[in-house]
């Protein structure tokens, strides 16, 4: 079975980024709709995920890469924001974050170093911190 459906996906697109954006989107859809039961709630789900099997299941290239390029650089924004928040967490256990007084330059110290004198790359202003 798995063969036959390998056979079946040769030369078709494939799923990406924005394929799973909408699967997302149809899922978040069904769920509110459990609760509301709304039938265009129901209905705008299905065409969507009509679009993303539709996506998904093509075999030209070219026109679906240019659809998911389109969407990355419309979310760019936006993902990089979350981007830079989880990065921002995962560093928090292992390094303090401060920002330079005069310039306002992000400057990544690590903890555990007591109170430690700071320099600061950009202006060479020096300020004092605890680690």
């Amino acid at each position: 079975m798995k063969r036959r459906f390998m056979e079946f996906m040769a030369g078709r697109y494939g799923a990406d980024q924005l394929s799973r954006f909408l699967l997302g989107v149809v899922v978040v859809c069904l769920v509110v709709n459990l609760f509301t039961r709304w039938q265009a709630l129901y209905l705008a789900s299905l065409v969507v995920l009509g679009v993303c099997y539709f996506r998904m299941f093509s075999k030209n290239y070219a026109k679906r890469s240019a659809e998911n390029q389109r969407y990355l650089e419309a979310t760019g924004n936006v993902r990089g924001w979350f981007t830079k928040r989880r990065n921002r967490i995962a560093q928090s256990k292992d390094y303090h974050i401060y920002k330079c007084p005069s310039c306002g330059q992000k400057i990544r110290i690590p903890r555990g170093k007591g109170r430690i004198c700071i320099t600061c790359p950009k202006c060479g202003r020096e300020f004092e911190k605890k680690s």
